[in-house]
């Protein structure tokens, strides 16, 4: 087959998706939590639901959902402490066994990624036996289930992992990608956040059917830089590259406190899981950062950040809380109580495996 013909052939991509990873690692662990409604976060009054189990969904509990209205709706509802550090751990085993397959993977998050599978090291030509397979592996390796999707793209292949879920897959070939995303309504589009559904419902498109009458032209005018990205996939057309190099541009993680904190040991406690967050993207991800930006949010809502940039980026957690460290110090005593945190890296990259050296920073 030559380069041209090649190039012309379907690719095959594959999105796998854990099933409601946090949750399910928790009742992995815990058998006293299977087949109950499980939210991991913080029960607090200011505090949010960072992962839901299936049972808890029933109950139309979801991350990001304010605790109290979580336990509102599920007043049985048990909330367990995050451990990042454990869902790190199971990422990695997840994507050494990915790595079995292509060298083509793009991580989103530690529970989800794309992989392009059109040559793949198995040498097998089915897509979806590659799909099941992996799966299979991942079950035996973690105790965990999780879904996929397969498609020619890596739109339509994130759209096919929530077909089927939880535990199974999906896959939209080229032969019926266009058709497939006709009939699906544009809030349903990953890639689509409520902003822009609302946006787009305004215009009177409401499927994928309507964002494929629109013109080109419209679609620029009314969402700029999105606009092209729109307007193929409305088509079916999705061509951007799985991309194995891909580095966030940030990551961060931020913390709203059941009561207003005054006191810097409280604010330093705060911190620490935070940091380890952050952190432990880094480490499943093999990155550091150069700059590091702590965000104070006060009792009356004005908010501040800080931020700190080095020459080399951060070899380890112990250089990121002496960093954050010093960015803390400086705003104490407060004029205000502290009603949220949050810890942030940017400038990432990619880390080195040759030894760094230490690195100190003056308080």
């Amino acid at each position: 087959m030559t380069g041209e013909e090649s190039s012309r052939r379907p690719r095959k991509i594959v999105h796998v998706d854990m099933d409601a990873f946090y949750a399910s690692v928790e009742q992995r662990d815990n058998p006293e939590l299977r087949g109950v409604p499980v939210a991991v976060g913080s029960p607090a009054a200011r505090g949010v639901v960072a992962a839901a189990s299936y049972e808890a969904r029933k109950f139309g509990i979801h991350s990001a959902m304010p605790s109290v209205t979580a336990q509102r709706k599920c007043p049985d509802l048990i909330f367990v402490k995050p451990r990042f550090d454990v869902y790190n751990a199971v990422s990695l085993r997840i994507r050494a066994i990915f790595a079995e397959y292509t060298p083509m993977i793009e991580p989103l998050s530690l529970d989800e990624a794309y992989l392009d599978v059109t040559e793949n090291l198995k040498g097998m030509e089915i897509a979806t036996e590659i799909a099941k397979e992996i799966r299979a592996r991942i079950k035996v390796a973690t105790g965990l289930n999780a879904s996929a999707g397969i498609s020619y793209n890596k739109f339509l292949a994130k759209m096919a992992s929530d077909l089927n879920k939880p535990n199974g897959q999906a896959v939209i070939t080229p032969k019926n990608g266009p058709a497939f995303v006709e009939q699906l309504p544009v809030k349903k589009f990953h890639g689509v956040g409520p902003a822009t559904a609302e946006k787009m419902h305004r215009l009177g498109i409401e499927t994928g059917a309507d964002l494929k009458e629109k013109t080109f032209d419209f679609l620029v005018e009314h969402f700029g830089k999105s606009g092209p990205y729109f307007y193929g996939i409305a088509r079916g057309i999705d061509n951007r590259q799985v991309k194995p190099d891909r580095v966030r541009q940030s990551i961060g993680a931020e913390d709203t406190f059941s009561q207003d904190i005054h006191s810097h040991e409280s604010a330093r406690e705060g911190l620490q899981p935070l940091i380890e967050k952050v952190w432990g993207y880094c480490e499943a991800n093999e990155i550091g950062a150069k700059t590091v930006t702590l965000k104070v949010k006060y009792a009356d809502f004005s908010q501040i950040t800080r931020s700190k940039t080095i020459l080399v980026p951060l070899q380890g957690i112990g250089d990121l809380e002496e960093i954050v460290a010093m960015l803390l110090v400086r705003l104490f005593p407060p004029r205000k109580g502290i009603r949220l945190l949050g810890v942030s890296l940017s400038s990432l990259e990619p880390r080195r495996s040759e030894m760094m050296p230490q690195l100190r920073f003056s308080l």
